[in-house]
């Protein structure tokens, strides 16, 4: 079962709550998203370890429930 756009930005922002997330479902079928995550917790660390703690977020839907997220994160500005 596909996972809602809602559903992947509340369990991001309940991990990481000062996160602006967006969230575009990339074919229209609920299994394909591309999500952009910007946080003051990911400022000092790697990009590696920024997607590793998004990733956790989702507590272990990717490549189930969740079929695939492009992944762009980012500090504010």
């Amino acid at each position: 079962m596909p996972m809602a756009a809602a559903d992947i930005e509340a369990m991001i922002r309940d991990a990481i709550p000062d996160a602006q997330i967006e969230i575009t479902d990339l074919a229209g079928d609920g299994d394909h998203y591309a999500a952009r995550v910007v946080s003051e917790s990911f400022r000092g660390v790697s990009r590696v370890k920024q997607h590793q703690a998004v990733y956790a977020a989702l507590k272990g839907r990717m490549g189930g429930e969740l079929h695939a997220l492009q992944l762009t994160t980012a500090t504010p500005e």
